[in-house]
């Protein structure tokens, strides 16, 4: 059975918040925010940083007031409303610091260039200006070319690629609308829910409409496919799992023999997700782009060496390359203020959440509306269900929502829109979150521990700060867990210090304490589990050894309240690469929580409350450091 930690209560009584100072670059004089009570210091590296230039120092700023809430995706800043540069050469980037006009394009001014049901669309959708990249695709010298088109986070890339397409589609001559002509492939199910949501607001003023499909996992397989068949799927918008899986039927071959346009959207999420091996197969499983002549479209944020290996599959030798990003300027995630709170042990980790998150609460006017992210999915389940009604940690009892790839699709849309609308919450999300998803005004994001890179760090910081508004990230991590600030030391990441006068006197840790025990034990075993094989992924970053592995997942454990590790089965252990690693408790059979009866493997085991590390098996302190 499962007993809530004794130790927990001695949160924040001593150093728990300090800052980066033993382990970090040299650091300079305290930086001003409108935070009177967080203070940040700015860290200086060694290295040429890209969030400043000449030796400028950054300044902090907490975050902007509440801003209205606008349907236009033209951006606030004037850095970005820039005209459209002439077209530049096939297959060479058409940079943003070519435009120079101030103001940016207007829908309006498309008449005639652009089809009027979709003109009528953009004004009934209230989407007045165009965005950079909006404005430089649609003036790309015909709407049918290949492109690679590159731009930030939350800038109008969905409406980019479906306005051209959408275009050609409409003044298509024998288009047959029983076959797919418009496929759209994109990483996650939110984002191409998103992207169907909005491509069927712009066919709103045709007649007849187009069918807008979706292909994604979670939904009921038969039902949609069936759908898919009968219909006229003439766009489908799909993930390439669940594409993949439609393709085995030939059935479903033959409806992709009047492909006219692929569309890859966040492509080098889609490879960093492990899809490459999908999107391969998918592209042998479509009328081959040389003989069928099909126009392809690759919009990306940022152009890793592995998306060369789609690109000669996608597009033309010849293709346009449009770039919106300056070169000169500095990437979205420095207008971002980011800090991190180390914390002495995991037996601190949850109760700075809380201590943090009420503070935030404190200096928003009760209106705090935050993401915070966790490693796995059933990490999110976890705090989800310590936060929530289950419980009851949430500060002043604002509404949580989780966000995980364990949750039904049904699940998760409810949550997206529930999220999306809400001004006040907390969303608990792993990084089905991290890419595409738009949700409007979020002013906090926080990770729970490190990322799985410094990519997947950005794009968890570009949920907040977005169309100009302003935000701040924060990390909550352990020692274990510094070496990753040292290393990413290209972000503005700096210390911060927990120091608010009306939270310190919310007893974090005992509101914690409280509330572990009410958490189901399979829920901490299940978090625990999928805690240990995301440290083992880590081992060769981390430059630690299996035996210390286990000891960072059982110290993570017994700050669940955890009186032993938790049981897991044999097969399990196995298949992480840990068997017979000493600190493990197997079972031959289904795992049920740490009562079940064990089998313990080596002397790494025993009942233990608190974080000191077992004093065998090896040294979390000898762990070499960058």
């Amino acid at each position: 059975m499962m007993k809530a930690t004794p130790t927990i209560s001695r949160l924040l009584t001593r150093s728990s918040n300090r800052v980066l100072a033993a382990s970090s670059p040299s650091l300079s004089h305290p930086v001003p925010v409108s935070y009177p009570h967080l203070t940040s210091l700015l860290l200086h590296s060694s290295s040429t940083s890209t969030s400043s230039a000449a030796g400028q120092t950054l300044q902090l700023a907490y975050r902007n007031g509440p801003t209205s809430h606008s349907a236009s995706f033209s951006t606030s800043s004037r850095s970005h409303q820039q005209a459209v540069a002439p077209a530049a050469p096939q297959g060479s980037p058409v940079p943003a610091a070519a435009a120079a006009a101030d103001m940016p394009g207007l829908y309006a001014d498309m008449a005639g260039r652009l089809d009027a049901r979709l003109l009528g669309a953009l004004d009934a959708m209230g989407y007045k200006n165009m965005t950079p990249v909006q404005q430089q695709v649609l003036n790309m010298p015909s709407f049918t070319q290949d492109c690679l088109v590159q731009a930030k986070t939350g800038t109008g890339k969905t409406i980019a690629f479906l306005l051209p397409a959408l275009h050609t589609l409409l003044n298509a001559k024998n288009l047959d609308r029983s076959q797919v002509s418009l496929l759209i492939m994109a990483p996650t199910r939110e984002l191409a829910q998103q992207i169907a949501d909005e491509c069927e607001k712009l066919v709103s003023q045709c007649n007849p409409r187009f069918e807008c499909h979706l292909a994604v996992g979670g939904n009921a397989k038969a039902s949609a496919l069936n759908k898919f068949l009968k219909g006229k799927p003439t766009i489908l918008v799909a993930t390439p799992g669940r594409l993949n899986d439609y393709l085995s039927d030939e059935r479903v071959r033959s409806k992709f023999e009047g492909l006219r346009c692929l569309v890859l959207d966040e492509a080098d999420c889609m490879l960093d997700a492990g899809f490459l091996p999908a999107l391969t197969k998918i592209l042998q499983s479509l009328p081959a782009k040389r003989q069928a002549g099909w126009q392809g479209m690759c919009f990306s944020a940022t152009l890793p060496p592995s998306i060369h290996k789609v690109l000669h599959h996608v597009l033309a030798p010849k293709h346009t390359h449009i770039s919106t990003i300056d070169e000169n300027e500095a990437p979205t995630i420095n207008s971002v203020p980011q800090s991190c709170i180390q914390v002495d042990s995991a037996n601190d980790v949850l109760p700075t959440l809380h201590k943090l998150l009420s503070a935030e609460l404190f200096d928003s006017n009760k209106k705090l509306k935050a993401v915070v992210f966790s490693s796995t999915a059933r990490q999110t389940a976890l705090l989800y269900t310590i936060f929530g009604h289950t419980g009851g940690a949430s500060p002043a009892k604002l509404p949580v929502w989780q966000m995980q790839s364990r949750m039904s699709q049904a699940q998760r849309n409810k949550a997206t829109e529930d999220f999306k609308k809400t001004e006040s919450g907390i969303l608990f999300a792993s990084d089905v979150v991290g890419r595409g998803l738009d949700f409007p005004d979020i002013h906090l994001v926080v990770q729970v521990g490190i990322p799985l890179d410094s990519e997947q760090y950005v794009h968890r910081v570009g949920r907040t700060g977005r169309a100009g508004k302003g935000g701040r990230a924060v990390m909550i991590i352990t020692p274990e867990d510094s070496w990753f600030v040292q290393k990413n030391s290209k972000f503005p990441i700096t210390p911060l210090e927990l120091d608010h006068p009306k939270a310190a006197k919310i007893d974090s840790a005992s509101i914690i304490s409280q509330a572990l025990p009410k958490v189901p034990d399979a829920v901490k075993t299940a978090a625990y589990s999928s805690y240990l094989g995301f440290v083992k992924t880590m081992m060769s970053k981390m430059k630690i050894t299996p035996i210390q592995v286990v000891q960072i997942a059982n110290n993570y454990a017994y700050s669940l309240g955890c009186e032993e590790p938790p049981v897991l089965e044999s097969r399990t252990i196995s298949k992480m690469g840990l068997k017979g690693v000493p600190g493990l408790n197997t079972t031959n059979g289904p795992s049920q929580g740490p009562s079940q009866k064990s089998q313990r493997n080596g002397n790494g085991g025993g009942k233990r409350v608190g974080y000191p590390p077992p004093s065998s098996g090896g040294s979390l302190s000898k762990r070499p450091r960058f």
